[in-house]
Order: C-alpha cells, then structure tokens, then sequence
C-alpha cells in the first residue's frame, strides 16, 4: 500500500496459505475488514481459520485451528492465534493469551517461512487444549457462579451493566439441548454465541419505547478481542479464585 516505510516486508497472504498446506493446514474460512476507503481495498486486515487436513473428513465435536490475522498496511502484524471450532453451533473461538500466547511477527525483514515454522508449535499444544476443555466441562457452576460469569462477560462488551441491552440470565440462554448444561464449557460457548452472534433480548425497551437487544460484533479485532477475554474467564471459572473481576473494555461494533 502508498505510504508504508521502506521495511516494510511485503509477504503475500497467499504465500502464508500456500506454505501452511505444505505443512497439513487446510483453510476452512475467512473474511475481511470492511472499509471506508477504496484506497485501502485488498490491503485492509483479513482473518483465516486453518484446520489439520487429518481433521477435515472427521470432525469432532470440537477441533483445534490455527487462527491467521494480517493486513497489507501496515496496521497489523502477522499474528498467529490458537482457535477452537465446535461443530454443534459452528462457533469459532479464539483461545485468550493465558492459555496459549499469540505469535506475532513484524513485517520488516519477513520471510513467510517464519510464520510457516511458527505454526507447527500449536500442534504441541494441542493436547493442553483437550486437557483444559475437559477441566471446563468437570467444574459445574452454581446458579450464582453462572450469572457472575455472565455479567463478567457482559462487561468485556459494554461499559456496565446497566449499560448492556440484557441482563446476565439472558446470554446465558441455551439455543439447542447440545448447548444445555451447567459446566463451564457449556456456559462459556453459550455465552460466546449471544454476545458474537447478538439477536437476543430480554424485552427491555430504551427512552423511546425500542426493544433493545444484542447487536451482532462484525469487526474482526472486536471479535478475536472478546473470544480471548471470554477464554480468559473460563479458565478463571476453574481456577481457586473464580471469576475474578476483570478489565472493563467497550468493543466496537
């Protein structure tokens, strides 16, 4: 793109694509900012979802994905996250940094083997990924526990809980009989769908008489950012101390 320095390393995402499948990544999704701008069109950050090629035919009720975040200018590094795809719902999410921390690599100087190598270290860890999601399914949550959970996720959206279109109970909804359950796999994935995906409410209604409800997050960086913070407070659920109070962060829409 016009204007970057003169190191930035321009490494084609389709290069990154390419290496990946050499090494039994498969991508299975994708998608784009959306723009303002004509200028930043084919440049603006975009978001891949890769799964191992051993997964592809039979999928498990969850599998591990390598999760790659780019942009051609200039306002993102190349980023590796470590993903999770459950295929009950379809919802994909993003393990938070306290679990598995993000791989990040400046554009200058780049080789896109780099990113290649960098992505077989998620293959390590993928038996710690089994692991924690069977201590999120042994720990049952308590009436309390499950609503502070919630409200805790209310607020990595909104600035308070008055300021949230529902209240707790309401996130904490189960679309399917697969969703129900009172452990912290469940309730976090239930969680997860509600805040991301929106539509529901509760049947408040705001100073002029409308229903308010969740709207859906559509940005990649508001996504990938409150899949993290709602990892990172599961894996607080199953911790001595539970659900600790967290950073307050508004997301953008």
């Amino acid at each position: 793109m016009a204007g970057v320095s003169g190191r930035y390393t321009f490494v084609p995402t389709a290069r990154i694509v390419t290496g990946l499948g050499d090494e039994g990544w498969v991508p299975v999704s994708v998608e784009e900012q959306r723009i303002r701008s004509e200028a930043r069109r084919g440049f603006q950050k975009h978001l891949l979802r890769f799964r191992r090629s051993e997964q592809m035919e039979t999928l498990d009720e969850w599998n591990v994905e390598l999760v790659l975040l780019n942009s051609h200018d200039a306002g993102c590094a190349y980023q590796l996250h470590a993903g999770i795809y459950r295929r009950i719902c379809s919802n994909g999410l993003v393990i938070g940094e306290t679990g598995w921390e993000a791989i990040r690599f400046r554009h200058a100087g780049l080789e896109a083997e780099e990113v290649v190598r960098a992505s077989l270290r998620l293959l390590e860890f993928m038996p710690r990924v089994g692991e924690l999601i069977q201590r999120f399914r042994a720990r049952e949550l308590a009436p309390r526990e499950s609503v502070a959970f919630a409200e805790q996720a209310l607020l990595l959206r909104y600035p308070s809980l008055e300021a949230a279109p529902v209240n707790a109970e309401t996130v904490l909804k189960a679309h399917r009989l697969d969703d129900e359950g009172q452990d912290v796999w469940h309730c976090l994935n239930r969680v997860q769908q509600n805040l991301i995906r929106g539509g529901v409410s509760d049947s408040r209604r705001d100073r002029r008489g409308k229903l308010r409800s969740v709207r859906s997050l559509r940005g990649i960086d508001s996504t990938v950012t409150l899949n993290k913070g709602l990892w990172s407070l599961a894996e607080q659920m199953v911790q001595p101390a539970a659900c600790a109070p967290t950073e307050v962060m508004t997301l953008p829409a």
